[in-house]
This record gives C-alpha cells, structure tokens and sequence, in this order.
C-alpha cells in the first residue's frame, strides 16, 4: 500500500510502531543512562505532583460544553472585489514653497488629479493657494484612486488689523463633476502648550529639538537673561520646562511666524540652580502683566534690549557717513539690519503717538512709553498699529522695509527722554519694578500653584506635549 492510500489511523499506526522500535535499540544501547534519567525524571515529576496537585482544581467535576460552528468564508475573488469597492478616503498634509505648481503641490499631496490641478490654476479664489511667499498649510482628501475630494487650506490673514488674530480658511470641494472654491476669515484660537528639554549645546539647539517656537525661545532667554548668561553660564544638561499660549488654526498649530503669543511660566535649571519665571496680571483695574518668579518678585524690565528677535546692529549711535547726503552727521540712533518683512517689536508698554508717513523716515512708529520716553521705528514696510492704540511689551508694529530714505531693508530705532535722542544701548539697564498689593500677591500665591503643577507634569513627559483648551 502506498502512503498516498494510507488512511490518517493506518499512517498513525504506523508511526507509532517505528516510535517503538527506535526506542527500543536506544535502551539496549544505553541501558544504565536512561534507566537513571527514567527514575530522575519521575522522582522530579513526583516532586512537583506534590507541589501543585493539592493547589489544582479536579477538571473531570467540571460541567463541559462543546460549540460547533461551521465557518464558509468568501471565494478569493469575492473577498478581493469588496475590497476594491470599498472607497477609502486619504488624507495628507503639507507646507506649500513659493517654487509650487498647482502639479508640483498636488503631487507631493498624492493627489493625482488633472482636473483638480487645471481648476487650481483657472480659477480665481483657488489661485491664491499658489500666491505669495509659501508656509500654507494644505490637506487634501483623496478617495482611493487618488482623485482629489476637498482641499483645506489654512493660512496668515492679509488685512493688516487681522494680522496675528485671524487666518485665512480656503476650502476646495468637488461637487458632483466639478470644483468650488470657498474663502473665509476665521479666527486663531489660543491654547496653553507645556514642553519641556534638556540642553546639549545651545539654548536655541535645545528649544528646537524640544519643539518650542523661536518666538517662546527669545521670550525665555529675555526673561531669564538677567539671571543667567546664555553664552557663557550654559551648561550640558541644564533643563527647562515653558508653557506659553500658542495660536491655532482650526484646532491645528499654525506653522508661519507669529505661532506662540506669550511665554506664560517657566523653570529653568542652570549648574543645579532652579530659576522661575510666570507672567501675572492682577484684577485690579489698570494693572499691567509682568513677570515674577515662584516666590513672587518682579524679574520685568521696563525695555527689552532689541525691538527684533533676531538682528544685526549696522550701524551705532555714533557720527557716520551717511550714504544718501554724502557728509559725516550724527546717527542718532540704531540700525538694525534684518530680511524685509522682519517683524519689529515695540521694547516697552506704550501708547503709539504716530504711525504713518514722515520724510526721510518713511512709514513711522512712534510709541510713549510714559514720563517723558518714547521710541521711534522707521523705514517699515509695514504698519500694524493705529494712533492711539495701547500696546503691550513685544507687540507687534510693523515689520522690517526700506521706506523714505534707505539703501536697503533695515529697522531705524530711536529711543527718546524730553524728545532728545539718547543711545538705545542704555535702555537694556533701565529697570522697574512692579509692586503687587496684598490681594494681588494673594492671586499671584494661587496662580503659581497651579501653573507649578502643570510645569511638573510637563517634565515627567519629557519634552511630550500637553494641550489645555
């Protein structure tokens, strides 16, 4: 009989018997090995029978049930079409570069949709997804085949009131066997973001790695620089902990500048040290937010050292060759040279007592900063403010151009006392303190508390990110 006739209790049979008789030839070749192995095995085996048999549960007492089910799948090929009917919708995200087509974008969104890229670039409202300097941020959804189904995205609002409040929301949705196009302004919404980081080179190298915004980053190292010099006191595996509030898009954390408002609290360990900062505004009417540490004393200077982030000095407050007139005069001021477009920050809460068009300065900030102080931004390519309106530290004015009289894109700032221009380098020594009442320092007690708690939670997260709405 051959083994394909074999039935499976002939084969088993069979099996059995050649089992047997291997076993046999092993015992008469080593007879007293095994048979000490044999009795080893089994005084083991009465070992733990009497270990675990008194502890076990007598299976045969123990009511049984057998459940049989027939289980049919599909054929192949059924299963295979279902799968190819099934629509699955795709989605992904980018950032768009001021070098993208309509083809370009849409292919790094695996979109592949002619259609849809011919309507991109016809149609009014959609082109303006390609407009301007990139930083967009798209999402496209695709069904399965990679036909676009809609196209979101979410970008920095143009009107210079809505600048760093709103964002421009542009919808692209098929509609049966063509596109529509939809554009709206909405506004940002805030959110308070906890990280944390340890530094292994620079500050900036460590923010970046934890995820922070440049823009929390110069607000931690201004807050903080009194206190410690980033430049020379740094050290390997000093830490840090923020929590700032950051702007959102639709729930989504916008990707261009101007991503994160304010440092809100922050510890910072240096050689062992623990420093702390958390920004309070008391309830009292009139009062302004200020920096205090954990023990409540001030660490607010009245002048930020720079009205940019991030900058060069050109040229000081000291005599020159000015390269319009051609003669040596007095520069009374400082220029700060930065990229066109360069946000410009006003040092000090003030009030702005012009903004507009001045001779040689071009478009013109000027901003009272109370007493007798002010300070003058010129040449912008921008204004963000009006007359009038109150500004606090670090806000906003305009940004970095080359109007009235200039070579090129930079910052022209002055810094006034009686209207007489002074060296902007000595308002970084100017200081004042902001004195808390009773209640307020009461306020500031329980603020701290809670804001210390979640600055713990951040870094038992070690640098994951929290979100609280």
């Amino acid at each position: 009989m051959s083994p394909d006739t074999l039935s499976s209790d002939d084969f088993l049979d069979q099996a059995v018997v050649r089992l047997s008789l291997r076993a046999k030839r092993l015992v008469q070749r080593f007879p007293r090995s095994l048979t000490a192995a044999v009795i080893l095995a089994l005084a083991g085996f009465g070992v733990t029978a009497f270990g675990v048999a008194p502890l076990g549960i007598d299976t045969a007492t123990r009511p049984q049930a057998w459940i049989t089910e027939s289980v049919t799948p599909d054929d192949l090929s059924v299963q295979i079409q279902s799968l190819a009917n099934f629509d699955l919708p795709l989605f992904r995200n980018v950032i768009t570069r001021p070098s993208d087509t309509a083809e370009s974008l849409l292919q790094r969104l695996n979109v592949d949709d002619a259609q849809a890229a011919a309507f991109i670039r016809n149609n009014l409202t959609a082109r303006d997804l390609l407009s301007g300097r990139g930083g967009k941020m798209v999402q496209a959804r695709t069904n399965g085949s990679g036909a676009l189904e809609e196209l979101l995205a979410r970008y920095p609002a143009r009107r210079s009131d809505q600048i760093g409040t709103h964002f421009t929301r542009l919808r692209i949705l098929r509609e049966g066997d063509r596109f529509v196009a939809r554009m709206e302004v909405a506004p940002l919404e805030a959110r308070v973001e906890l990280r944390s980081g340890i530094v292994s080179d620079s500050l900036f190298g460590a923010t970046d790695e934890a995820g922070i915004p440049d823009s929390v980053a110069v607000q931690l190292a201004e807050v903080f620089g009194t206190e410690i010099n980033f430049h020379r006191d740094l050290r390997r595996g000093d830490s840090f902990t923020v929590s700032y509030e950051a702007l959102t898009a639709d729930g989504e954390p916008v990707s261009w500048n101007q991503s994160a408002r304010r440092l809100l609290a922050a510890e910072f360990v240096n050689r062992g040290r623990s420093h702390s900062a958390i920004w309070f505004q008391a309830s009292d009417k009139g009062s302004r937010g200020a920096y205090f540490d954990f023990n409540g004393r001030g660490k607010q200077r009245a002048f930020l050292a720079s009205p940019m982030e991030f900058s060069r000095i050109t040229s000081g407050f000291a005599m020159r060759f000015h390269p319009i007139l051609q003669d040596w005069r007095q520069h009374r001021g400082v220029d700060y040279g930065a990229p066109s477009g360069t946000a410009v920050r006003t040092v000090a809460y003030g009030v702005v007592d012009f903004a507009g068009w001045k001779n040689g300065y071009g478009n013109v900030v000027s901003v009272k900063h109370g007493k007798d102080r002010s300070t003058v931004y010129a040449h912008l390519s921008r204004i963000d403010v009006r007359r009038g309106q109150s500004i606090e530290q670090g806000s906003r004015i305009g940004a970095v151009g080359a109007t009235g009289w200039a070579t090129g894109p930079h910052l022209h700032f002055e810094f006034k006392v009686g209207g007489m221009q002074k060296d902007p380098s000595s308002i970084a020594a100017l200081a004042e303190a902001v004195a808390l009442t009773p209640v307020s320092g009461r306020e500031l007690a329980k603020t701290t508390q809670s804001v210390r708690l979640q600055l713990d939670v951040a870094e038992g997260s070690s640098g994951a990110v929290s979100s609280f709405e």
